[in-house]
């Protein structure tokens, strides 16, 4: 299974949950607005699955199994919870059974493709 998501924190974080962050990943949620700090809370967890992974600027994708590839998931849905009063999710995922190493061997199979397809002249 292979699955892209994104997670982001939205509203203000409780005076609990403002605790929890350091000083300067507060200071830097409130002054910009940026949701860096909750997306890098987000990525280490994803970083320390094991699971094969590749973040871009707008989701991270993570290959495995479906139990271990949604652990992953709510685990760094649950990193970002400090950071906001609610979080959103967007998930998307390829389930092809008997397959692995698609999250390299879809971007190889494209550029194949794309290669293989000859300029026509105008």
């Amino acid at each position: 299974m292979l699955i892209a998501f994104s997670v982001a924190p939205s509203g203000a974080p409780s005076d609990a949950a403002r605790a929890g962050l350091d000083e300067a990943a507060a200071a830097a949620e409130s002054a910009d607005g940026s949701v860096h700090d909750a997306v890098a809370a987000a990525v280490r967890v994803v970083r320390a699955s094991g699971l094969p992974h590749r973040t871009t600027s707008m989701f991270t994708e993570v290959e495995g199994e479906w139990d271990e590839v949604f652990a992953v998931v709510k685990a760094a849905t649950e990193a970002v919870m400090p950071f906001g009063s609610r979080v959103s999710l967007v998930l998307k995922a390829d389930i092809r059974p008997g397959r692995t190493g698609e999250i390299d061997g879809k971007i190889e199979r494209l550029e194949q493709a794309i290669e293989s397809i000859q300029p026509t002249d105008s």
